[in-house]
C-alpha cells in the first residue's frame, strides 16, 4: 500500500508541475518545453529531490509507449494534406535525404568532437534525426510564420518522428546483433515502416467510416472510441513487428483526417487535451530522471558536436532538400535554423539507456546525457530566439501581403482596386454572375463560386494572402465566412462585415474583427460608389496633431461621410477596422462621400466652413479613383 502511495504521489506531482508549467510559458509567450525541462530537472534528485520517476519500473515505459501514441495520433490529425501537397518534394525529401545527412553528419561529429565510438556515436545521431510535433507545434503557436514554412515544419515533425524512432530500433539492434547483414538492417527498417503504415491505413480508414456511419454514439463516447482505438492499433502493429506501433499512429491520424468526419473539431480539440497533459507529464518525469552530473561529464567536446549538428548539419540538410523548392532564401534560413529535439527522443533514449545497461554496454548513461544535451540547447536557443529570427527575417504571416475578398459589389471592387493600385495582388470571390462580370471588366481576378468551399479558397491563394476581407451586403453570411476561414485557413488577418450585435464576442475568440466601421451600411456606400458620389482621399496622421485629427475623423466617420478603408503602417497595408486606433505616421486610405462635390474642398482647406471644422485638418490629398470605378458625371455634379 505505502508503494502505490508513493507511485500515486509521483504521477500527481509531475500532473501539476506539467500543468504549471504549460500555464507559466503561454504566460511568457515561450515554448512550453522550456519550462518543462526547467521544472523537471529543479524536481529532480540533482535539486530539490522530490520526483524520482525511478521508482515507477516499467510503468514509465508503458506511459511513454502510450502517450508518445497519443502525441503521434495528434499530430497526424493535424496534417493539412491540401498544404502538405504544396511542399511534398521537400518534405519527402527532409524526411528521406535529410534524416540520412543528420545519421552520418551527426554520427561522426559525436565520434570526432565528443569522442564516442563509432557504433554509439551513430546511435546518438540516430535518436536525434527526429525534431517532433511536441516542440514545432507550441513554437509555431507563439511564432507565427507563413503557411508554407510552417506547413513544412509541421510535416516533417510528425513524419519524421516514427522513421527516427524505427531507425534507432534498427541502429541499436545492429549493436546488439554484431552479426547483422547490411541487407538484414534495411529491410528490418522497411518492414516496420510497412507495418506500421499498412496496419495505420486500414485502422484509421474503419475508425473515420465508424464515426461517419454509427449515430447512436455520443460525440464524447466518439472521441473515447477514438482514443481505445488508436491503443489498440498501437499494440497490434507492435505486437505484429516491434517499434512499428509509431508509424501506425501517425498513418490513422492522417487517415481519419483525410475521412473528413464530422466531429472533427471536437475530436481534435479532445486529442489536443490530451496530448497536452501527456507531454507535460512526460518531459516532467523524463527531466527529472535526468542526472546533471552526467551532462557536465560529457565536456566541452559534446558541446561542440551539438553546435555541429545544429549549425553545419541541419543548414546542409535544409540546402539540399529544398534545392528546388520555391521557397527563397529567408525561408530557407528559418528552416535551417529551427529543428528542436522533442519528446521521442528524450522517451527513446531513456530506454535505450535501460537496454544498454541490462547488456553491459557501455555508453548507455552518456547517450541519454548527450540527447538530453542536444534537447536543451536547441531547444534554448532556436526556440527562444524563433521570434526574433522570424521578425528579423520578415517571414511572420504578418508580413503576408495581399487580399481575399468576398463580395464583388461595388465597395468590395473599390477594394480590391485600391489593393492593386497599392501593388498588393488581390482575388474576388462571388456567386453573383454578374457581379462577377463587372469584377472581371475591372480586371480583377474573379472565382464565381462560394467562399464556404475550401477547394475554391486554397484555388485563390489563401494560404499565401494576408488578409481575408467578407463584404457580401449580409452582415451574417460574412461572420460565418471569415470564421470557417479562421477554422481551415487561419489567415494572418481575417474581417468581415457584421452587426455590432450579431456574436461579437465569439468574434474576438476566433480572431475575426469588424472591418472597416461598426454597422457598416455596406448597400448605402454600394450605392455611393455606383451612383459616382464619392472622392478617394489619403491622409497621414502626424505626431503633434494626433488626438486632435483622430477626433475629428472619427466625427466623420460617426456622420456617415467617410469611410476609412485602408491603413499605411511602415511597410504594412491593412485593412481598416472598427474603433481603429489612429497612431502617428498612420497613412489612411478613405472613401469620402460626396454628392456636389463641396466636402473635399472644405477637407482641403476652402473658405466655405464645415460644421466639423475640416478645414483644420492638415495634409489631406484628393486621390484619382481607381481607373475603372465610375467617375461622376457632370449631371451629378
Amino acid at each position: 500500500m505505502e508503494e502505490s502511495f508513493q507511485i500515486t504521489i509521483q504521477i500527481i506531482i509531475a500532473v501539476l508541475a506539467g500543468i504549471s508549467a504549460q500555464v507559466v510559458a503561454e504566460y511568457f509567450k515561450v515554448p512550453s518545453i522550456v519550462f518543462l525541462l526547467l521544472f523537471g530537472i529543479l524536481l529532480g534528485s540533482d535539486a530539490l529531490n522530490i520526483l524520482h520517476p525511478h521508482n515507477l519500473g516499467v510503468g514509465l515505459e508503458v506511459l511513454v509507449a502510450l502517450s508518445v501514441a497519443i502525441i503521434l495520433f495528434e499530430g497526424g490529425l493535424n496534417l493539412e494534406l491540401r498544404e502538405l501537397g504544396k511542399v511534398s518534394g521537400s518534405l519527402r525529401n527532409l524526411v528521406t535525404i535529410g534524416t540520412l545527412i543528420t545519421l552520418v553528419g551527426g554520427g561522426m561529429a559525436a565520434h570526432w568532437l565528443a569522442e564516442f565510438p563509432w557504433s554509439i556515436a551513430f546511435l546518438y545521431a540516430s535518436l536525434v534525426v527526429v525534431t517532433g510535433p511536441t516542440v514545432i507545434g507550441p513554437l509555431l503557436k507563439q511564432v507565427k510564420v507563413d503557411r508554407q514554412v510552417a506547413t513544412l515544419l509541421e510535416g516533417e515533425g510528425v513524419l519524421i518522428d516514427p522513421v527516427g524512432a524505427i531507425l534507432a530500433v534498427v541502429v541499436l539492434n545492429t549493436i546488439l546483433n554484431t552479426n547483422a547483414a547490411p541487407l538484414d538492417i534495411m529491410t528490418g527498417l522497411l518492414l516496420r515502416l510497412g507495418i506500421g503504415a499498412i496496419v495505420g491505413g486500414l485502422g484509421g480508414w474503419l475508425l473515420g467510416l465508424l464515426l461517419k456511419k454509427v449515430n447512436s454514439i455520443s460525440e464524447e463516447l466518439k472521441n473515447l472510441v477514438v482514443l481505445a482505438g488508436v491503443w489498440g492499433l498501437f499494440g497490434l502493429s507492435q505486437s505484429l513487428c516491434s517499434e512499428s506501433g509509431l508509424m501506425a499512429t501517425v498513418v490513422a491520424g492522417i487517415v481519419v483526417k483525410a475521412s473528413a468526419i464530422p466531429e472533427e473539431r471536437l475530436l481534435k480539440r479532445f486529442k489536443g487535451q490530451l496530448t497536452v497533459l501527456c507531454v507535460s507529464v512526460l518531459f516532467i518525469l523524463l527531466a527529472a530522471d535526468l542526472s546533471i552530473a552526467s551532462v557536465f561529464a560529457l565536456g566541452w567536446g559534446s558541446v561542440l558536436s551539438v553546435g555541429v549538428l545544429m549549425l553545419i548539419v541541419r543548414p546542409i540538410s535544409i540546402t539540399i532538400c529544398t534545392w528546388n523548392s520555391s521557397m527563397n532564401w529567408k525561408q530557407k534560413l528559418f528552416l535551417a535554423w529551427i529543428a528542436p529535439k522533442g519528446i521521442v527522443s528524450a522517451s527513446v533514449a531513456s530506454l535505450f539507456a535501460i537496454l544498454l545497461t541490462e547488456r553491459g554496454i557501455n555508453g548507455g548513461a552518456a547517450i541519454k546525457a548527450l540527447v538530453f544535451l542536444t534537447i536543451l540547447m536547441t531547444v534554448f536557443f532556436q526556440g527562444l530566439t524563433a521570434r526574433w529570427v522570424a521578425n528579423w527575417l520578415q517571414i511572420t504571416s504578418s508580413d503576408a501581403k495581399g487580399a481575399v475578398i468576398i463580395g464583388c459589389d461595388g465597395l468590395g471592387r473599390f477594394m480590391g482596386r485600391l489593393f492593386q493600385q497599392l501593388g498588393e495582388s488581390v482575388v474576388m470571390i462571388d456567386t453573383d454572375p454578374e457581379a462577377c462580370k463587372k469584377a472581371e471588366a475591372d480586371n480583377l481576378p474573379v472565382f464565381q463560386s462560394s467562399a464556404l468551399d475550401t477547394e475554391v479558397l486554397a484555388e485563390a491563394g489563401i494560404e499565401s494572402m494576408g488578409t481575408f476581407l467578407a463584404l457580401t451586403n449580409n452582415g451574417e453570411v460574412n461572420l460565418v465566412l471569415a470564421q470557417r476561414a479562421v477554422e481551415e485557413f487561419q489567415p494572418p488577418r481575417v474581417l468581415a462585415a457584421f452587426p455590432k450585435n450579431n456574436s461579437a464576442d465569439s468574434s474576438s475568440k476566433i480572431k475575426v474583427s469588424q472591418a472597416l466601421i461598426a454597422e457598416l451600411p455596406i448597400k448605402i456606400w454600394n450605392n455611393y460608389i455606383d451612383d459616382g458620389q464619392i472622392k478617394l482621399g489619403r491622409t497621414i496622421i502626424q505626431k503633434s496633431d494626433l488626438s486632435f485629427k483622430s477626433a475629428h475623423l472619427e466625427a466623420l466617420v460617426r456622420g456617415g461621410e467617410m469611410l476609412p478603408l485602408l491603413v499605411k503602417r511602415g511597410d504594412n497595408i491593412q485593412v481598416a477596422v472598427a474603433a481603429e486606433e489612429w497612431q502617428a505616421k498612420d497613412e489612411i486610405y478613405y472613401l469620402i462621400h460626396d454628392p456636389r462635390p463641396k466636402l473635399l474642398k472644405r477637407l482641403s482647406g476652402g473658405n466655405q466652413s464645415s460644421r466639423l471644422l475640416l478645414e483644420k485638418l492638415p495634409e489631406v490629398e484628393e486621390l484619382p479613383l481607381p481607373e475603372t470605378i465610375p467617375q461622376p458625371s457632370p449631371e451629378k455634379i
